[in-house]
């Protein structure tokens, strides 16, 4: 006997919310365990948000391992260590009389890797947890904070399941909320749609530029940039990017815009501010996300593929650069029938961020 709907949406809501419970207890720098079946608990506590007290608190006998991402370990040439040498699994690090609370910060923050020399030797441990180890990064990011966890100490606060943390903002559970006509600069026909899901406070919006006259539409999918769209950041294209797209579904006659709140390329705006400062050591974009423990691009276009589903949109004119998108919308079921090209000339401040798209992610002209 299979579940009905309304069980499967009454598991889903009970996980958003302990997925949500267990998001705000890492962000106040709470203990939390993820249990995953076959599998003892893994109790963590994030370094990003920990202090000293709490650490003595969740490690009273002193000692802590360190669970870091795969990215972090590279950095740190701790890869070639056998124990960590799997590249899609994180590395612990494990207890020493010199990781203590400020060491463990350094070994989580790469902005600091410069001015902190980082103490050692480290040596990396069998991850036991393998499915627990791999959620508390995903976690880690879904929460806008640095991959990075005390482990195995006492009380947490809230236990989860890696199942939960996996259905966490699972696109198929947006569904429209409300939508308003809004005249924008460049398109005064539009009218805005709201997307929300039960577990996420993220809510993503589409603008729909015109009438649909049977032809599928031109769609510009557009991840939320605070410093870009809205301050006018000329480290990137963004803005102008927003900007040129409504422009060309206006001129085309129909279209969408699908603004996307996946910000920082889906790593969120704390840490993406993070990745600036390691370009302002000299790192490109690619290398400054990997060196904090992120993938390159985390943004999950399933989200748009399914917002384009409830407008009931199947077959796009997709205006973009990147065969990312491309293939992540087809791969969720929605059909681009021609990629176009949106490019804009570069500036003296994002040019290198430009040529690192072209030569780095693949974006094509």
């Amino acid at each position: 006997m299979t579940d009905g709907p309304g069980l499967t949406d009454a598991r889903a809501s009970n996980d958003g919310r302990s997925v949500a419970r267990a998001i705000d207890a890492i962000r106040r720098g709470w203990p939390i365990a993820i249990h995953a079946a076959g599998e003892d608990a893994l109790t963590l506590l994030a370094v990003e948000t920990a202090d000293a007290r709490a650490l003595d608190g969740f490690a009273p006998a002193g000692r802590y391992p360190v669970l870091i991402s795969s990215g972090r370990a590279a950095t740190l040439k701790l890869t070639n260590q056998l124990a960590a040498a799997d590249p899609d699994l994180p590395v612990v690090v494990a207890p020493a009389p010199w990781l203590d609370f400020d060491t463990a910060v350094a070994l989580a923050d790469p902005a600091l890797d410069l001015a902190t020399p980082l103490k050692g030797p480290f040596r990396t441990e069998y991850i036991d947890r393998p499915v627990a180890s791999l959620a508390a990064i995903r976690l880690a990011r879904i929460a806008g904070l640095l991959p990075a966890f005390f482990i195995d100490g006492i009380d947490p606060d809230v236990t989860i399941d890696p199942v939960a943390i996996g259905r966490h903002q699972d696109a198929t559970a947006l569904r429209i909320a409300t939508r308003a006509r809004l005249p924008v600069a460049g398109a005064e026909d539009a009218e805005i749609v709201a997307f929300r899901a039960p577990d996420s406070g993220d809510e993503h919006v589409a603008l729909l530029i015109g009438q649909p006259d049977g032809r599928p539409p031109l769609v510009r999918l557009h991840s939320e940039c605070l410093t870009g769209d809205v301050l006018g950041s000329l480290k990137c294209d963004c803005g102008p990017q927003l900007q040129a797209a409504i422009d060309a579904i206006a001129a085309h006659g129909w279209g969408i815009l699908l603004y996307l709140r996946q910000e920082g390329r889906g790593i969120g705006l704390v840490n993406k501010l993070r990745a600036y400062r390691l370009q302002d050591q000299g790192f490109d974009t690619v290398d400054a996300n990997t060196r904090l423990g992120f993938a390159v691009d985390a943004r999950d276009f399933g989200v748009a593929a399914r917002m384009l589903a409830l407008l009931g949109q199947d077959r796009v004119r997709l205006l973009t650069n990147n065969p990312a998108k491309v293939a992540g919308l087809e791969a969720a079921g929605t059909m681009v029938v021609e990629r176009i090209p949106h490019h804009l000339p570069p500036n003296p401040h994002n040019e290198r961020y430009l040529a690192t798209k072209r030569d780095r992610t693949g974006h094509q002209l």
